[in-house]
């Protein structure tokens, strides 16, 4: 089926029809009123009365005359233009949109690349992309940290699992927890280094985290260029003790948004299937 979205809006306590800001699109493009009302198939009153009663509503004109003809007065001109932003977030869009957390969005990419599939990908933290999911702006969604799927009972795919290294610019041996006590760490926060925290704080280990950055990129550069911080990072994505393996062993995973895709369903399905050797070859476990 074929959608075609029409779009109301309130503003300033007022509710505007969707045909007010097609008649100031019209308007815009013909620079005549009369060529707008042809065009949207009404008489030129019934445009003039639209415009009118709008304008009554905003408290200022929309509409004015000019050497050309008619056209949109500066406040008209930014209220088509915020109409049409928001009708952009309606239109089907062209190329699918992937978008989750830095690891997860990462290895999504690399995938879509070999399929191929032509989409565009965003690399952030996973409670960002779950909001742009909620507001239905993702095609497909990927989960650096299992917790989330669980907390807001998504249904998610599997798609490989990862564990948390000990990354260091220090000269020194960890050999085991103990080892970390009176350390300072470097957090990135909505991370799987949660897993990390829950284990040292079950631990009983003294640590302090005096640090926090967005991403696990900006985490590896400033432990790099910093002997007296630590940080947990993902396997996949850098080298490091595996100290705690074993306790921060976790799911990579994505929930299909868009579930009418077939091309998106076949993905899916190649990411758990053939693109296992793949996911591999990256530095992952396959499920």
């Amino acid at each position: 089926m074929k959608y075609n979205p029409k779009l109301n809006m309130i503003i300033n306590e007022h509710e505007f029809s969707y045909k007010i800001f097609e008649t100031l699109e019209c308007i815009s493009k013909t620079w005549s009123q009369r060529k707008a009302a042809k065009r949207l198939g009404i008489s030129h009153s019934v445009l003039n009365r639209r415009i009118k009663e709008s304008e009554e509503k905003f408290g200022f004109r929309l509409v004015e005359t000019t050497g050309a003809g008619s056209g949109l007065t500066g406040n008209g001109l930014k209220i088509l233009s915020k109409y049409e932003r928001y009708m952009k977030r309606l239109e089907d869009r062209k190329k699918p949109v992937i978008c989750g957390g830095y690891i997860s969005a990462g290895l999504i990419e690399v995938l879509a690349d070999e399929y191929p599939l032509d989409a565009t990908i965003f690399h952030t933290d996973d409670e960002s992309a779950l909001e742009l999911a909620r507001k239905d702006m993702v095609d497909i969604l990927t989960l650096d940290d299992p917790v989330r799927a669980f907390m807001y009972d998504l249904d998610f795919t599997p798609v490989a699992y990862d564990y948390l290294v000990l990354v260091s610019n220090q000269d020194i041996s960890i050999n085991s927890l103990g080892d970390l006590n009176g350390k300072n760490f470097l957090e990135v926060p909505g991370s799987s280094q949660r897993l990390a925290w829950n284990t040292m704080d079950n631990m009983k280990i003294d640590y302090k985290i005096v640090e926090l950055v967005k991403s696990p990129y900006n985490a590896l550069k400033i432990i790099n260029k910093n002997k007296e911080l630590f940080t947990f990072l993902n396997n996949s994505f850098s080298d490091g003790s595996d100290i705690l393996k074993n306790d921060t062993k976790h799911l990579i995973s994505l929930v299909l948004c868009n579930n009418e895709n077939k091309v998106l369903k076949d993905f899916v399905d190649y990411i758990t299937e053939d693109g296992q050797e793949t996911i591999e070859q990256q530095g992952f476990i396959k499920i």
